[in-house]
């Protein structure tokens, strides 16, 4: 079994344990033209040929549910975006160097749903790039070069964003004019690094004053995602942003993974905290699949950064990219999908906790909207847990349920399923994950 390069357990990596003689052929092929950097989910592949809504299909034809991707935000496929990408592509796709009506009707419709202080759209292809472009505005604007991050954040695959992901690279990885602070976890010691989050952020920038070290940023992801998926106290998450601002930093809200309504409350993450972010970067769920990202930013911030640096990415706002983030928009307001994510993510906590009830390695579920993390225990044997969840895992997907874990021990659940989730696929994912706990 493969592990991840930062963390000792098992977290999103496996190798096959028995496949089909074609898939075997397929995975042969793979490692050999796309080397052994790529990793594939679960210890039996899953050849997947098609998607529709929350269904994902195999070459078989078996269904699975994806209780998984925030990537098909809308549903994989949905027709109201595929018409949309395959009429503008038949229409012209270019750059933003030329005019186009419709990138800027775009960023007019993405910049309606932020507060009205955040009046600039920038555009790119990943979340990746989006986080990079981010730290280059706050470094130049600030004059700082230290960024804040959680212990073991993902924020990117680019060498910038890279280095402030500790779940990617690990600790050492981080580069030293850089800080992490414990993630708020709510659960562990009865909350304590949740409780101390904003004296923790405090203490970071202290510690580079000493080392003579400017702050640029804090760096966060609404949800914790990696660091175990994690919803603090508002009030220090406030204090924590004000420490940074008061250093003469900015405050940055990664939403590639709980921005677009999947927190229920609103589309954006950071409002749930009533932190007013400097930039907010964007991914993934932007596009419903589409390769796209964004940055939207205080204007004050670019002013001098536009006119010595520039900006420009030849795919980064093309009118195909424009044509599907109104499209992805248009479906979430249309078909009611934030309000969709509250009801239905609160249904599914109920059922989730009623699992817990029954399970006794089940020692903590936290969710907000259609973003779970169940995280699982083992009388304090971390590797023994991480085995535990590892398994639930693999027996999910054996059991028509496709989900993952997080976690710097790797022994917490993550779920989170596209938009249109309910209440019957929330019923099915409950007694699939209760029929997999049993199992131990």
């Amino acid at each position: 079994m493969l592990v991840s390069q930062s963390s000792p357990y098992p977290v999103n990596a496996f190798t096959d344990a028995s496949v089909t003689a074609s898939e075997r052929a397929l995975l042969e092929r793979r490692a050999r033209l796309l080397g052994p950097t790529y990793r594939a989910f679960y210890r039996n592949p899953i050849h997947l040929v098609r998607g529709s809504g929350v269904w994902l299909y195999d070459a078989g034809g078996r269904k699975f549910l994806d209780a998984y991707n925030n990537v098909a935000s809308v549903g994989h496929c949905h027709p109201r975006v595929v018409e949309a990408l395959s009429g503008q592509a038949a229409t012209l796709n270019t750059h933003t160097r030329y005019l186009s009506e419709i990138i800027l009707d775009y960023a007019e419709k993405l910049l309606g749903t932020v507060p009205a202080h955040l009046g600039h759209a920038m555009f790119t292809c990943t979340g990746s790039e989006a986080n990079d472009l981010a730290i280059r505005i706050a470094q130049h604007s600030s004059g700082g070069t230290g960024v804040i991050i959680t212990d073991f954040a993902y924020h990117g695959a680019t060498i910038a964003t890279a280095q402030l992901s500790p779940a990617a690279v690990g600790a050492k990885g981080v580069p030293a004019h850089h800080r992490t602070v414990a993630a708020p976890d709510t659960f562990r010691d009865h909350g304590r690094a949740a409780h101390d989050f904003a004296g923790n952020v405090a203490a970071a920038i202290e510690d580079m004053r000493a080392q003579n070290i400017r702050p640029a940023a804090l760096l966060l992801d609404s949800a914790f995602s990696s660091d175990g998926i994690f919803f603090p106290d508002a009030t220090v998450m406030r204090e924590a942003a004000d420490h940074v601002r008061k250093a003469g930093g900015i405050v940055i809200a990664d939403e590639v993974q709980s921005g677009f309504g999947r927190l229920g409350q609103g589309m954006w993450g950071f409002a749930n905290y009533g932190i007013e972010p400097d930039i907010v970067t964007m991914g993934k769920p932007i596009g419903d699949g589409h390769p796209m990202g964004a940055v939207i930013v205080r204007p004050q911030l670019v002013s001098s950064f536009g006119s010595n640096t520039g900006y420009f990415n030849t795919f980064g706002g093309n009118p195909v990219a424009a044509a599907v983030g109104i499209a992805v928009l248009e479906v979430i307001e249309g078909e009611g999908l934030i309000e969709n994510a509250r009801d239905v993510g609160a249904y599914t906590g109920e059922l989730l906790r009623a699992v817990q009830a029954r399970q006794g390695m089940v020692g903590d579920v936290r969710h907000n909207g259609l973003y779970f993390g169940v995280e699982l225990t083992a009388e304090g044997d971390d590797a023994l847990a991480a085995s535990k969840t590892s398994a639930v895992v693999e027996a999910m997907r054996e059991d028509g349920v496709l989900i993952s874990s997080c976690g710097p021990r790797g022994n917490v659940l993550k779920i989170r399923p596209p938009l249109p989730f309910a209440r019957d696929n929330a019923e099915q994912l409950a007694e699939t994950l209760d029929r997999a706990l049993s199992n131990w």
